[in-house]
């Protein structure tokens, strides 16, 4: 499977499994979850045909792992817009956090913190290298650095994904460093 191909089966998962399940008719299950099968024939219906191999190609070599298989069935693994529960404990994090993101999002950031906006949460990086990537798709990025274990001490809950990404619910601007 080539490169171009990957990414494109890559962001037909994320969109489906994430964001617009109903669109290839499928349903998601409570925690995310749907049927390979079920995926594998909505695709086909739409159009958009994935193979198996090329569907346990995409969840190998994503890397980001946006993708869980388990068995006979799939799920993102964070990200989702449409209501699911991962079932993902609390966990503490470590002493800081990052998040990457483009210098036009600063003022916005400064005044109000970060918010999940049309996600279910925040979701943080947990090195700066990472975070620089997440914020490059949107232009020239810019790191922000998270003191997560004041937030933890003062309440705030995270949970960390099956990928590593560090989620929660806000980051208020007082547990932000931000440039400038």
């Amino acid at each position: 499977m080539n490169e171009q191909r990957t990414v494109k089966v890559s962001k037909y998962l994320s969109a489906h499994l994430r964001h617009q399940p109903e669109r290839i008719g499928i349903t998601l299950d409570a925690q995310g979850w749907v049927a390979i099968d079920d995926l594998l024939r909505a695709t086909a219906r739409q159009g958009f045909v994935i193979t198996r191999d090329e569907l346990d190609h995409v969840v190998a070599s994503n890397d980001k792992r946006r993708f869980t298989v388990d068995g006979d069935r799939i799920r993102a693994n964070q990200g989702h817009t449409v209501a699911v529960d991962l079932g993902l404990p609390p966990a503490e994090p470590p002493a800081y956090l990052y998040h990457g993101t483009v210098v036009r999002a600063l003022d916005a950031i400064r005044a109000e913190g970060l918010r999940p906006m049309d996600r279910h949460h925040v979701h943080l990086s947990p090195d700066r290298e990472t975070a620089t990537r997440v914020g490059a798709r949107r232009g020239r990025p810019v790191v922000l650095s998270v003191d997560a274990a004041a937030m933890h001490a003062a309440g705030h809950v995270f949970h960390v994904s099956a990928n590593g990404v560090w989620l929660t619910d806000a980051v208020p601007p007082e547990f932000l460093r931000l440039p400038g």
